[in-house]
């Protein structure tokens, strides 16, 4: 996923801070032209260091290393070919336990030798495999037509002698008057006629004999003979299906037309004898000759194989080695020449942790390559804001992806990742309540951890290397599924007394299954979820929705309040006051006023068992905040508290919109009276300087592009409270569709079934039910939630404080060339 490995770091990093992305500083180096290539090796075994690019005004043919990148390139494209005749051929390339010490310039006359001595195996033994399924055709042919003169010689026989007995017999009427004068005709006058043998495809026989026809006028005798299993076409080397045919002619012009259409449908002519001697003989001749192609075919074959399997034991380690070095040359592009054209120079990000590393791996290189001067180490002063850095491990990663797929946090503000790691799970869990489900959920998670080293290998689909990615992030979704299913008290869709019997029982008989009212407390309250009593209740659908819905606003108020609060922390972090007083304290007096009031209500109702009307006491709060609450007061001094904090909201209003553009207006005038030139600080205030310091810096304020754009944020967040807060109400709505579709196939598929006492019906009933539960439930429902969880996160939550401007650290590294396609 997203994980960045601080490799060779070891001990010397410090532990791992995900609320606030790593202190980064741009640093220079001057590496000496003859340590150059070693120096950027061992930057990207450290991979701690993002190269910008100082050549972006030149195009990649004007580089320094624009012909080892072309080396590179040739190299990387002989690997492909010998990969694709590895595939081809079946074989796999091998993980070697021995690292190759071999030298990229020995590995490229090396890799030139064997791709010519692949070709030329693979032209030699494709002329042999033409020539023998040329030789194949060619013995169908002998063997076909040979029938075909056998039984036309024996008719001509039978029809010789059936007209010598007639001769010798007494003339009839029904004798030809003609027939004594054909049979008298000389032989020299008769007609000779020529043929042509061969092959045409099968699905052209029909088409093939129609325009022979045509072309000739009906002046040819066409013969056809089905091969019944299909033959290897010499050109195309494909498996076709094709007849024997054997085409009888007059003339030269008729020939010259039929080998025009022969040539037009692709079928194959062959030369043929009549002399039977010779036919024969051809057989025996062709026969042996296929032998010794056989033969020679599968020598070639088996060296053909001894090759791959000498190149597939090396291949992993001479890609990754092409890969390498062509890397190491990209990034050599990106740094620019000294005046003096015997040094580079780089300028790049990297953790302010990572100076020590970088240091040493320069001395290691200088002292490798055997330079005289080593590699000079800067850091630079900048108010360019730095890219974020997150350490991820594997278990992080997958939610650190989530956020970024919204946008990555920009230099050093607050991440969401922090919280999102068990709010994301649990609001999906609210949804998929269900612990039968959760604990399927579950079993699925702990097969893809089991086998985390066997897929992490594995090249896999789409999807599936989308799930064994988030694999932790499922195991946190089926944890806190099976715990909210604990609450809901359902197991596909069943309740069970599973930590204490029923607080209720029937008053009569006659209470049963009909409704709750006639239900009577007999024993002390259940102590963990819903009481089992109210499933298959008439009161349930009421209870639940009562119960799921203020849950839900108390959730959302919950995570709104905690988005309002760490916009607090990032202004507190960036030193802005501004923020602090005209931002974070009038939204968190706005939301409170209104939505934290709603939830306080709602905890109240619940402790004291009140009857009151909250949608009432919400509604006349604002339409008549003066008139007494009567019923649906619930403690005392509760007009007074609602009139109080109808004014707070009122007044947080202007508050936010009014005081903070003409602040930022006077505090742009007095940087420019003087203030802005302040002595440099070290590097990490510089960039927290930076990043707090408005983008009208260097540009002219404008005060009402400030105020439309304040104007805009207070209208969104006033209007959004409602709407977010309303959006919350989506966990309440698909909670309960996951229940009742849990109940519908549990009722109508399984105990259905069950009713008809029969084990047919029953077994089919199972397996229907199974399919529903898995491919509704497990599938299409725990998409739904996960997409719906996202999206609370997204626009309810990260809105309130997460700016998510900032572009992420991508260092470089050997350990992200082995995931790239060339």
């Amino acid at each position: 996923m997203g994980e960045v490995r601080a490799g060779g770091g070891g001990g010397c990093c410090p532990p791992m801070n995900l609320f606030r992305s790593e202190s980064m500083q741009l640093v220079q180096l001057i590496i000496p032209m003859e340590s150059a290539h070693v120096t950027v090796s061992y930057l990207g075994d450290l991979g701690l260091l993002q190269f910008k690019d100082l050549n972006a005004d030149k195009s990649p043919f004007q580089r320094t290393y624009a012909a080892q990148i072309k080396k590179s390139g040739e190299m990387a494209r002989r690997l492909r070919f010998f990969k694709d005749q590895m595939l081809k051929a079946g074989f796999s390339p091998k993980k070697s336990a021995t690292q190759a010490d071999i030298n990229i310039d020995d590995l490229e006359v090396k890799l030139a030798e064997l791709e010519t001595e692949l070709v030329e195996i693979n032209a030699n033994g494709g002329k042999l495999q033409r020539a023998y399924n040329e030789l194949v055709e060619y013995k169908l042919v002998l063997q076909k037509a040979s029938e075909f003169f056998h039984s036309a010689l024996n008719s001509a026989a039978e029809q010789q002698s059936e007209n010598a007995s007639r001769q010798i017999g007494e003339e009839s009427l029904d004798t030809p008057l003609l027939l004594e004068q054909e049979m008298s005709t000389d032989s020299s006058k008769q007609v000779k006629l020529g043929f042509i043998t061969g092959l045409v495809p099968r699905q052209k026989s029909m088409a093939f004999e129609r325009i022979l026809f045509r072309a000739t006028r009906g002046n040819v005798f066409l013969r056809e003979a089905v091969v019944e299993d299909p033959v290897t076409d010499p050109i195309s080397g494909e498996k076709v299906e094709k007849n024997v045919f054997v085409v009888f002619y007059s003339g030269e012009r008729a020939k010259n037309k039929i080998l025009k259409i022969c040539e037009a449908f692709g079928a194959n002519r062959y030369p043929f004898s009549e002399d039977l001697n010779k036919q024969d003989h051809m057989v025996t001749e062709v026969s042996g000759r296929l032998s010794e192609l056989k033969t020679t075919i599968d020598v070639g074959l088996l060296q053909r194989d001894n090759l791959l399997q000498t190149i597939g034991d090396q291949f992993e380690q001479w890609e990754f080695l092409v890969r390498k070095e062509k890397s190491i040359y990209h990034t050599l592009n990106m740094l620019s020449l000294d005046v003096t054209k015997k040094c580079l120079v780089a300028e790049g990000w990297s953790p302010v942790f990572a100076t020590k590393l970088i240091q040493d791996a320069l001395q290691r290189a200088s002292f490798d390559s055997n330079s005289q001067v080593g590699a000079i180490f800067q850091i630079l002063q900048t108010k360019e804001l730095p890219p974020t850095y997150f350490r991820t491990n594997k278990f992080t990663s997958p939610f650190q992806e989530i956020v970024d797929a919204y946008g990555v946090a920009k230099y050093q503000e607050a991440n969401p990742t922090v919280y999102t790691i068990v709010t994301f799970p649990f609001l999906f869990a609210v949804m998929f309540g269900d612990w039968g489900h959760g604990i399927c959920l579950l079993l699925a998670t702990l097969y893809l951890i089991i086998r985390e080293k066997k897929f992490s290998s594995q090249k896999l689909g789409d999807i599936m290397e989308m799930m064994f990615g988030g694999r932790y992030c499922i195991l946190m979704m089926a944890l806190f599924s099976i715990y909210t299913g604990l609450i809901y008290n359902e197991f596909f869709s069943v309740p069970f007394e599973l930590f204490a019997p029923s607080a209720y029982a029937c008053r009569d008989l006659s209470c049963r299954d009909s409704t709750t009212m006639g239900l009577i407390k007999v024993r002390d309250t259940y102590p963990f979820g819903v009481d089992p009593v109210w499933h298959g209740s008439r009161s349930e659908l009421p209870f639940l929705n009562s119960l799921k819905m203020k849950m839900s606003i108390l959730l959302g108020v919950a995570q709104m309040n905690l988005g309002i609060i760490l916009s607090y922390c990032n202004a507190k972090f960036f030193r802005n006051g501004v923020n602090v007083w005209f931002q974070f304290i009038p939204q968190i007096i706005f939301l409170n006023s209104l939505f934290g009031y709603l939830s306080l209500l709602i905890l109240v109702k619940w402790s004291t068992g009140s009857q009151a009307d909250l949608y009432h006491v919400m509604i006349y709060m604002f339409l008549s905040p003066t008139d007494d609450l009567g019923e649906n007061q619930l403690f005392p001094g509760q007009k007074t508290l609602q009139l109080a904090l109808l004014l707070l909201a009122l007044v947080a209003v202007p508050w936010m919109l009014i005081p903070k553009p003409f602040i930022l207006k006077k505090q742009h005038q007095d940087r420019h009276r003087g203030h802005s030139y302040t002595p440099l600080e070290s590097s990490e205030d510089n960039f927290q300087l930076g990043a707090n310091h408005d983008s009208h810096d260097h540009e002219e304020f404008e005060f009402s592009e400030v105020f439309v754009h304040q104007l805009i944020h207070t209208i969104e967040f006033v209007l959004g409270s409602v709407s977010n807060t309303a959006s919350y109400l989506r966990l309440w709505a698909l909670s309960l569709a996951h229940s009742e579709l849990s109940s519908v196939f549990y009722d109508k598929l399984l105990m259905l079934a069950w009713g008809y006492n029969n084990v047919i019906i029953l077994i089919v009933g199972i397996i229907v039910f199974i399919c529903a539960t898995v491919g509704v439930l497990l599938v299409m429902e725990t998409l739904s939630a996960f997409l719906h969880a996202l999206r609370l996160h997204w626009v309810e939550f990260q809105n309130k404080f997460y700016e998510g401007d900032g572009y992420k650290f991508y260092p470089f590294s050997f350990a992200w060339t082995g995931d790239e396609d060339e």
